[in-house]
């Protein structure tokens, strides 16, 4: 059964859903830019069956706070103050798109926090075209000011962004999507090479797979965090 609550972290509300047995071992899902929480529909009920799953809507989308004021850091300030407030010390994090960079930001700068980590096709930080945003069609639910300020960071990530990646400590699973994806595969091999402790997968589907093929991707996910 899928719960929906709110947390207050720092001045921002936070919206969040939960699936599965409540003293699981905790593992929180971050959704793509203009996405939401909703984009783990599929997938946290299948995950649910092995853990209690967190799926969160960041600053800007879905049900949480729009506060005009978006950078990738200042959501992933927002995920370690929600993990502070749902008192969780350690949880298994995996993000899609823009929500794996946050998560990779987290694992970088708060490794203590991350059992392990896992990036859906999330854009590597080497510069140049992030990918997608948001969905194609059907009605949005975000901020539009948050598009070109998270686009912007993401194509262009910083001089000492790639060097970041040897910090991750925890072991890492990357996802991509095959040539169905948009994205720059190839990259994501590159990415992973750089992370100390990293497996790379391909399953197939495109950019958005944990929704298309939500069976395979939660397989990939419980099979890693318990292995």
């Amino acid at each position: 059964m899928e719960d929906q609550s709110v947390v207050d972290v720092g001045d921002v509300r936070l919206a969040y859903r939960t699936w599965g047995d409540a003293f699981g071992s905790p593992v929180v899902l971050l959704h793509g830019l203009g996405g939401s929480a909703a984009d783990w529909e599929a997938a946290g009920p299948l995950l649910g069956q092995e853990w209690r799953v967190f799926a969160l809507d960041l600053r800007g989308h879905g049900e949480s706070d729009w506060p005009d004021d978006y950078d990738l850091e200042l959501m992933a300030e927002d995920v370690v103050g929600f993990l502070d407030e749902l008192e969780l010390d350690r949880v298994g994090l995996v993000g899609h798109g823009m929500g794996g960079v946050v998560a990779r930001l987290v694992a970088q700068e708060h490794s203590d926090r991350v059992e392990r980590l896992v990036l859906v096709e999330a854009p590597p930080p080497f510069p140049g075209d992030p990918g997608p945003a948001g969905r194609a069609e059907g009605l949005v639910d975000y901020d539009e000011n948050a598009v070109p300020a998270v686009r912007d960071q993401l194509a262009d990530p910083g001089p000492d962004a790639v060097q970041a990646l040897g910090d991750i400590v925890s072991p890492t699973l990357i996802v991509t999507g095959g040539p169905e994806s948009t994205m720059e595969q190839h990259r994501q091999a590159d990415a992973a090479s750089l992370i100390p402790d990293c497996r790379l997968i391909t399953v197939p589907g495109g950019h958005r797979m944990h929704e298309t093929r939500a069976d395979q991707v939660a397989a990939h996910i419980t099979e890693f965090f318990t292995s």
